[in-house]
């Protein structure tokens, strides 16, 4: 595979330009995972942009853990092609995953053992890691996700948040090229969900690519670079975030006393208004918010409510938000609780 095209912002079956392969550090063609007569992975083409954070998106049951087991090679692809860190998969797994760093499905430890025991003893697992500086990388891992403080508690007495900061530790402790976090702020509260954030950029601004799988958006919008969403085992777009933001429907958000008649010249120029709910000014202005505004100039649209006797006391536009675009693409809301 000499080159791979992206899935488009605008719809996986639309192509954006093509990536050579050199420059991407996770890429499948037709990637089919089956159970039975069911394809939880339908023929997906992935491709992740080394020194990206790619936001893995989706549904509950579209297919993204399901895909990440499939890459890490915790399960067998029914058919397809696979590369990670440039190499086929999942013939190359052995020198490939001393490279990966993974937090899937939660993490699970010894309850008996502390957290540093938990480390010291995943570490020595690792026929890669050095004996003689285990100690002091248990240690820098607990510090960089707040666990100093708790790194002699055993673990059965850790929170759910607790773990899943130990679970981000395990897979940082070697540096990493790849790392894959699979709902990393799980059971984090506000604080620790920023300082996983942080964690990641400075992960990113470091070298490594981080690919995470997440159902909250806000937190992709404000992490990723680039974004891939599934929906029904299928990959239905995929690109850096701000392309995919800006193939939604843009719209114009009109301020003015004249709701009415704003609508009516809305509609005539092609907009499709529709009152929005509270006020949309410092002095109480209702909003009407005009959608399919399709490359109009704003000025146009000023000019066209003004000579209508509209006053305009606020006029903006606003490209669709990541959740809108979601939305059009799945056919679904975004469950933000799991």
């Amino acid at each position: 595979m000499n080159e791979s095209r992206t899935a488009a912002s605008l719809g996986a079956n639309e192509c954006a330009a093509p990536v050579r392969s050199s420059d991407l550090v996770i890429e499948t063609h037709g990637l089919v995972k089956r159970f039975g007569h069911r394809s939880a992975v339908d023929g997906i083409d992935l491709a992740v942009p080394r020194g990206s954070v790619f936001g893995f998106l989706g549904p509950n049951g579209s297919g993204k853990t399901t895909t990440i087991r499939v890459l890490l090679g915790l399960a067998s692809a029914n058919s397809g092609d696979i590369r990670v860190l440039g190499k086929e998969m999942p013939q190359a797994l052995a020198s490939v995953l001393p490279d990966v760093g993974a937090l899937v499905e939660g993490p699970g430890f010894y309850p008996f053992l502390s957290g540093t025991g938990n480390l010291m003893r995943l570490d020595a697992a690792d026929p890669h890691a050095s004996s003689s500086t285990r100690r002091r990388r248990v240690h820098d891992a607990l510090e960089r996700v707040g666990l100093s403080h708790a790194a002699g508690k055993k673990v059965r007495a850790y929170s759910l948040g607790m773990k899943q900061r130990l679970g981000l530790a395990n897979a940082m402790l070697r540096p990493r090229d790849l790392l894959v976090l699979d709902e990393p702020t799980n059971g984090l509260d506000p604080q620790g969900t920023r300082e996983v954030r942080n964690l990641v950029r400075s992960l990113a601004a470091g070298g490594t690519t981080v690919f995470v799988s997440s159902h909250l958006l806000a937190e992709v919008e404000q992490m990723c670079s680039h974004v891939g969403v599934m929906s029904a085992g299928r990959l239905v777009a995929q690109g850096p975030i701000e392309e995919l933001r800006s193939a939604g429907q843009a719209h114009v958000v009109v301020q003015t006393p004249d709701v009415d008649l704003a609508s009516r010249v809305l509609t005539r120029l092609g907009l499709v208004p529709a009152e929005a709910t509270g006020t949309g000014g410092p002095w109480g202005t209702p909003a009407v918010v005009g959608t399919g505004i399709n490359g109009r100039v704003p000025e146009s649209i000023v000019a066209a409510l003004v000579a209508e006797g509209v006053r305009v006391r606020g006029f903006t536009v606003e490209n669709a938000s990541l959740e809108e675009r979601f939305v059009s693409l799945t056919g679904e809301g975004f469950d933000v609780v799991g």
